[in-house]
């Protein structure tokens, strides 16, 4: 027969490995963001701006201001919509039920590269001039990501399956309305966020449902991603958490 001690021991054990089962199967069900489906694009460049004359007489002297405004080519925006459901699936993405949007609430988010979201953290200036790096483009430039990523305002969010973002912890800007720039705060539209996980540095933007945007045209998300000027376009992978 089981003494008592070892009878308590034996259920004990049976517990805890119970426990621990319970445990593996919960760390496997994570809601992670979505690779995203491109329905729609239409790509547009700026409009060449005609130069302004000036007429002056023979043998006088004028000094003048240039003002200009010059395309970058270190940087490209992504404005749109989202649209989508919520779902309930298995392994095989097949579903059992889902839920139409009424209210779009999450974010996009995009790489250079496939992103592991369960080693996203804030970016850090390290990763930040390693990235201008990469893609050729000089640190100390008013255009680099290191001279337009400075401020760290943003509101909270959550990654699914990962863990919360806290306000105002990652650098951060806002993107423009109505052509009129925004300063970074936690209540801004269009905010976007700089995280990393480890490889590659991860532009975030938190979604905001039909607001006016940079030309008073309705979008869900803006966001300015950088690019390598010095070679093709840069390809990006995007993804998108609902909810």
């Amino acid at each position: 027969m089981i003494s008592g001690l070892r009878k308590s021991c034996i259920i004990f054990i049976l517990i805890l490995v119970i426990m621990m089962i319970a445990l593996v199967n919960k760390s496997q069900v994570k809601a992670l963001p979505q690779g995203v489906t491109i329905t729609y694009n239409y790509t547009e460049n700026a409009t060449i701006r005609q130069g302004d004359s000036h007429t002056a007489a023979g043998g006088s002297f004028t000094t003048i201001t240039l003002n200009v405004s010059s395309q970058t080519s270190k940087w490209k925006a992504y404005v749109g919509n989202v649209t989508g459901k919520m779902t309930l699936d298995n392994a095989n993405n097949m579903t059992i039920y889902d839920w139409a949007l009424t209210n779009v609430q999450g974010e996009v988010y995009t790489a250079r590269s496939t992103i592991t979201f369960s080693s996203l953290t804030c970016a850090n200036r390290t990763n930040i001039t390693s990235e201008d790096t990469t893609l050729n483009i000089n640190s100390s430039s008013d255009d680099s990501i290191n001279k337009t990523f400075t401020q760290q305002r943003h509101q909270s969010f959550v990654i699914g399956g990962t863990g919360t973002i806290l306000n105002s912890t990652c650098y951060a800007i806002a993107t423009y309305i109505n052509d009129t720039t925004q300063a970074p705060a936690e209540n801004a539209t269009f905010q976007e966020v700089l995280l990393s996980d480890g490889t590659s540095l991860v532009f975030a933007t938190i979604l905001n449902d039909n607001k006016a945007g940079f030309d008073l045209s309705v979008y869900d998300f803006q966001m300015i991603v950088p690019d390598d000027p010095s070679s093709t376009s840069t390809p990006y992978y995007f993804y998108a958490e609902l909810g």
